[in-house]
């Protein structure tokens, strides 16, 4: 799911920012941005990550800044000699005079040298930096668990609608047989009538069975209204779900369209295609399920 944490942390001249991000994907996929000199503990945050998030595309950005300290600058004093000589040098070839001051010269390019990055060893950061990440987890938890709400309340409300409509399919279901039978023998008492031919029942008996027998669809509709109740169970569920909803997603899809292909009654085929659209938006939401 889609989510954004922050958190921000100092201690003992040390400032940490972290950022996390994360958009929806049905695999795990995580991009850690750190500052130069933390590379090495990329390994550390993503275990982690990996801790609290299963699915999505996630993106961690720290930043760390040190304060400065006095032993964080020095004078380059061959830099400032050389400086020196030089001005001297061209005083001379002048024949111009004037005092060469400290402060103009602590000015030019090279003289202060200044401490940049981190220590080598991150270690003495770590902790800090540790627990900046899992405050801004936290922060992104706390987002995505209030987008994963109103989810189950969309999700939950285009099961019922699934329901409502696979319903109106077991209440027609029955009567395809015998609208059927009454199509053929029309058609066919029709077409008899101009040779005067009588139509034996047994025959158009015999013929509504087989009909009846290949468009049954009734294992099918148990099946689904199984995998319903299944799905509305499952998000029930405290710990991650988005795998099996995933799964029982595709087997709804495979049971209304064997119900589809098989039924062929008009009025069941408009609510196989209701079923499909609704499972369709349950499909897409889900991939977004952790």
């Amino acid at each position: 799911m889609t989510g954004f944490g922050e958190a921000r942390r100092r201690q003992d001249g040390l400032a940490v920012t972290v950022e996390t991000r994360t958009v929806n994907s049905r695999f795990f996929k995580l991009s850690v941005r750190l500052g130069e000199g933390y590379a090495a503990l990329e390994p550390q945050i993503e275990k982690i990550v990996r801790q609290r998030i299963r699915r999505g595309t996630i993106q961690v950005t720290v930043r760390v800044e040190r304060g400065a300290s006095p032993d964080d600058f020095r004078i380059n004093a061959d830099v400032l000699g050389n400086y020196q000589r030089q001005l001297e040098s061209l005083q001379q070839q002048r024949k111009t005079s004037g005092e060469l001051s400290v402060e103009s010269l602590l000015l030019l390019p090279g003289v202060i040298d200044e401490k940049t990055g981190c220590r080598a060893d991150c270690a003495g950061d770590w902790p800090l930096i540790r627990e900046t990440v899992e405050e801004a987890l936290e922060n992104l938890a706390q987002m995505r668990m209030e987008e994963g709400q109103a989810m189950t309340v969309d999700l939950q409300a285009n099961r019922e609608a699934a329901v409502a409509e696979l319903e109106q399919i077991k209440q027609r279901s029955p009567q395809v047989a015998d609208a059927y039978r009454q199509r053929l023998e029309e058609r066919i008492s029709t077409l008899l009538a101009a040779r005067e031919i009588v139509l034996d029942p047994a025959d158009l008996i015999r013929e509504v069975g087989f009909f009846a027998e290949r468009s049954d669809i009734s294992e099918e509709i148990v099946r689904l209204y199984s995998h319903l109740e299944q799905f509305s169970a499952i998000m029930q569920q405290p710990e991650a779900s988005g795998k099996k909803l995933d799964f029982v997603t595709q087997e709804m899809f495979r049971e209304i369209n064997t119900i589809g292909s098989k039924a062929n009654d008009v009025e069941i085929a408009k609510h196989v295609i209701e079923i499909k659209a609704v499972v369709e938006r349950i499909r897409e939401m889900i991939q977004n399920v952790e």
